[in-house]
């Protein structure tokens, strides 16, 4: 058990600390840098800073989910999941490097809370385990075709990002769903809303 704990803190250090890698090639591979206005940069910048966020988010709370998944079926289709959103972390980083800009200085504030909630779904049974990973999916996929709407037409990099991310993340959804799981109470959806909102604002401008 400790071992299982000290291999767990790696992978949030890992998270929060070192570059992740991709072992698919980046979604905008090839494709040219768009003319952009210094404000369309900027506003491209701040929606990837909050995807990346979106994703550092997630990591902690399959993480947490994994962990106190009863269910061996369920726990490797967490550790999946987990998998390809390092993926996304990678080219979410890569992109805001690219953009001139840096990741939120709020991560770690919001890993720590993600995490918490994972390993506090993961203890109500796998079937709100993964109710729990359906809707999160489900509501980040919305969240991403917003993204698609308002990012500028001529930055194809970052949409060809972000249009693998929704896919990615529908998938993960279909997957949880397809695994037998329960819908979640709408109270706890809206709250779900809630907080996502709450740090999309956040991470935007920092």
């Amino acid at each position: 058990m400790i071992d299982k704990w000290i291999i767990e803190f790696d992978k949030g250090l890992r998270t929060l600390l070192a570059p992740a890698l991709s072992s698919r090639p980046h979604p905008d591979k090839g494709l040219e840098e768009g003319e952009l206005t210094d404000a369309q940069k900027q506003h491209a910048l701040g929606l990837m800073r909050v995807n990346h966020c979106g994703e550092v988010c997630a990591q902690a709370l399959y993480q947490g989910q994994a962990l106190t998944a009863r269910d061996p079926v369920a726990r490797e289709a967490l550790k999946e999941a987990a998998h390809e959103e390092v993926e996304h972390l990678a080219w979410t980083e890569q992109r805001i490097r690219e953009l001139g800009g840096r990741t939120s200085v709020l991560n770690p504030l919001w890993y720590g809370g993600s995490l918490a909630i994972g390993v506090a779904a993961g203890l109500l049974g796998d079937r709100w385990n993964l109710g729990f990973l359906e809707e999160t999916e489900h509501q980040v996929g919305a969240h991403l075709d917003s993204h698609l709407q308002s990012l500028p037409e001529a930055d194809a990099k970052s949409r060809a990002i972000v249009t693998q991310m929704r896919d990615d993340e529908l998938k993960h959804a279909d997957m949880a769903h397809a695994l037998g799981a329960a819908r979640l109470p709408l109270p706890l959806r809206q709250g779900m809303k809630l907080s996502s909102k709450l740090m999309t604002a956040a991470s935007y401008r920092v």
